[in-house]
């Protein structure tokens, strides 16, 4: 198990401080591997939704990830209905974790725009407190709220 909890984003910088395991050793859905109302790891959403920027089809990505293509469907059409929410919303994150950030330059559309924004949040959060795994970090900055179903997105933003 990874330094600071089930994740690799370590307690005392954000990190969720669990072990992974909730009542009964079953799998914590609280931790910041997991976002708010989905049954899947971040890092399985994460992977989707850059294999989708990267040009991949749903289905494909479906079965590459081992994942009803339904599922994958829901998450690329939730993360593109917030993409510039999202590209604001870390942008943000950005440059208050990295002061002297420079300009994030246009990646080409708004879904990829927001994922090459959410890269550099990362960035920036890796450097200032140290290797973590990117897509747990995603989830913790957006309070596990990326792609919530029920919730608005980020309701201060």
């Amino acid at each position: 198990m990874p330094a600071g909890g089930c994740c690799g984003v370590g307690r005392g910088i954000g990190g969720c401080g669990r072990d992974g395991r909730g009542a009964g050793g079953a799998r914590s859905r609280t931790c910041c591997c997991r976002m708010l109302r989905r049954q899947d790891e971040v890092s399985v959403i994460g992977a989707a939704i850059v294999a989708s920027v990267a040009g991949q089809g749903y289905r494909r990505i479906a079965a590459g990830l081992r994942v009803p293509a339904d599922t994958v469907r829901g998450w690329l059409r939730r993360f593109a209905e917030r993409a510039e929410l999202l590209r604001g919303y870390f942008t943000r994150c950005a440059v208050v974790l990295d002061p002297e950030l420079g300009p994030v330059m246009p990646a080409g559309s708004g879904i990829a725009d927001a994922v090459e924004v959410i890269a550099v949040a990362t960035r920036a959060w890796v450097l200032r407190f140290g290797p973590a795994d990117p897509w747990p970090v995603v989830s913790r900055l957006s309070g596990g709220g990326l792609l919530a179903t029920r919730a608005p997105a980020f309701p201060w933003a």
